[in-house]
């Protein structure tokens, strides 16, 4: 999985909205982690991975977000969110997301995330499972190669 960068089986479209720019007429910062948020919740709705979150029992948290501004989003645009497993651990797994600007036709930002497979009930991380495991495997395998 490590070297699974660069092929994205999931993507969202989302226009930016004039609210989200700042006083520095540039969409604010914490607008790129809700993006990455709204990607990251399809990426477990499409892999089965959000169920668990259904009866609050044993599921994923987010452990970690990063974000590396690359160049600066404006309104009017709309952005694509990418997102893939990079890595998985014994209780975690690595993502990776890359967001697109439409009207900038370049990488706009990237970002990771570690996300820990968490036990709601005794509130501690638990290892990965075979079905989760496989779940991951199996969007990733579904993805078309990409350049990075």
């Amino acid at each position: 999985m490590e070297n699974a960068l660069g092929r994205y089986p999931v993507s969202i479209t989302i226009p930016v909205a004039w609210g989200e720019m700042d006083a520095m007429q540039h969409v604010n910062n914490v607008v790129y982690l809700r993006w990455f948020e709204s990607a990251r919740i399809a990426y477990f709705e499409k892999s089965g991975l959000q169920a668990g979150l259904d009866d609050l029992s044993v599921g994923p948290i987010l452990a970690r977000s990063t974000v590396d501004y690359i160049l600066p989003v404006t309104y009017p645009d709309t952005v694509r969110v990418e997102i893939a497993v990079t890595k998985m651990g014994r209780s975690s797994f690595e993502m990776s997301y890359r967001l697109w600007s439409e009207a900038l036709q370049k990488v706009a930002a990237k970002g990771d995330a570690v996300i820990v497979n968490y036990d709601y009930q005794a509130g501690k991380s638990v290892p990965l499972d075979d079905r989760t495991r496989g779940a991951i495997h199996a969007l990733e395998a579904s993805a078309p190669a990409r350049p990075a």
